[in-house]
Order: C-alpha cells, then sequence, then structure tokens
C-alpha cells in the first residue's frame, strides 16, 4: 500500500489517505485497510481518532496512545477541529457561499439522508473555488461530523458530488472514476501546539479537474 505520512510523533501521525482503502477494518478481515497498514508499520495498537469514507482521500489522524485518542476525541466533540475538503460537484449552487443546515439521520436501507423533523443538527459551509461548463469546484468545511454529510448536504441543494455512486443519478455518477471528494486539511491545537497539517489531492482527483477545465462535459 503506498500512503503518504504528512506528520508523525510520538502520540500520533496524519496520513494522506487514498481513496479506496478503508478506514477501519472492514467486516471481511482479509480486506486491506489503513488501519492495518498502520498497525503493522508501528508495530504496536493505533487508536482510529476518526474516520473517512473508503472512497474519499486526504489527510486523516490516528493517535499512538489512548491518552491523545481520548483527548483528540475530546477536540472532535467540541469541534474544536476544523476540516477542509475539496469537492467537485454536478451543477452549479444558488450562491457563491453559504451553509447548509440540513438535519441528517440513518434510514434503514443504511442511507443517510435529511429529515428536518427527527435528523441531528448538520451543518457544513460552503465557498465556490471555480466554475466549469457543467461543474463547480467547492470548498467545504463540515462543523459537524455526521454520515457522509459533505455528500448528502451537497445532494440536497442540487449539487450532488462527482463521481457518487449513493447520492446522484447512478447513471451519471457510473462515468467518473472516482468520488470527487478529497479531505485537504485539518486543524486543531493540542499538547500546547497549533497544527495545520495538509494534503495535496491525488492525480485521480487532478486528472478528471484537467478534463472539466478542457470543456469535458457528461
Amino acid at each position: 500500500m503506498d500512503v503518504s505520512i504528512l506528520y508523525e510523533d510520538e502520540n500520533l501521525i496524519a496520513v494522506n489517505k487514498p481513496e479506496g482503502v478503508a478506514s477501519i477494518p472492514e467486516s471481511d478481515k482479509s480486506v486491506a485497510s489503513l488501519y492495518h497498514f498502520l498497525s503493522e508499520k508501528y508495530s504496536k495498537k493505533i487508536f482510529t481518532v476518526h474516520r473517512l469514507d473508503k472512497e474519499v482521500s486526504g489527510v486523516i489522524l490516528y493517535a499512538l496512545n489512548s491518552e491523545t485518542h481520548r483527548e483528540l476525541n475530546l477536540l472532535f466533540e467540541s469541534r474544536n477541529v476544523q476540516k477542509t475538503y475539496k469537492a467537485l460537484v454536478i451543477g452549479k449552487p444558488e450562491y457563491e457561499e453559504g451553509i447548509v443546515d440540513y438535519p441528517l439521520r440513518q434510514f434503514g436501507s443504511g442511507r443517510m439522508g435529511v429529515d428536518k423533523k427527527n435528523g441531528k443538527p448538520s451543518e457544513t459551509y460552503y465557498s465556490v473555488l471555480n466554475y466549469y461548463n457543467a461543474h463547480a469546484l467547492l470548498k467545504l468545511q463540515p462543523f459537524t461530523g455526521r454520515r457522509h454529510q459533505l455528500r448528502i448536504h451537497m445532494y440536497s441543494i442540487g449539487c450532488p458530488i462527482a463521481g457518487d455512486l449513493k447520492y446522484g443519478n447512478r447513471e451519471i455518477q457510473k462515468k467518473y472514476p472516482r468520488l470527487m471528494l478529497h479531505a485537504e486539511s485539518i486543524s486543531f491545537e493540542y499538547g500546547g501546539r497549533i497544527f495545520k497539517i495538509t494534503a495535496k489531492p491525488p492525480d485521480s482527483f487532478t486528472r478528471v479537474l484537467e478534463k472539466i477545465n478542457d470543456n469535458f462535459i457528461l
């Protein structure tokens, strides 16, 4: 597994997760995960701090001891961690920037969705970085950490993330080589230090942008 280590010390590690690799072990234990890879690399137990969907690339943190794991979890729970993503969406948002605040919950099918009556509060900030003919490149910052939050919020405003086989027109989404969502940076204060860890989008992400930039329209 080709994994780039972005930062490491005696307490935590940050890596640039490739798309298509699970953050934690899947039900089929024979399938490699980032957790397995790092456990073997460091020859010790590591601790999951947060997760990225399997289809998403970018910055992800793991703790190397239980104390750091507990303290980082508290930072996430208290919303003292800022995460920034890049996403290519199909269509164009009505406004150049805004906040999507639709409550979300999990439905019986396992899919997440908007439920304004019974859903959990969920907020996502977005701003447009670039417009294309039939797409827009966005910066996304989730203020909450619901499962599939960014994917559903973009879908709910009529701009599904390109390549998302769960949310959007499946026949159109299948034409993209990957889910066009990348966790670009994560910022937090820990141990008296301010961290900002960034990860460049992989070639699989930038190649799609280059095609879009050449007036490629699906």
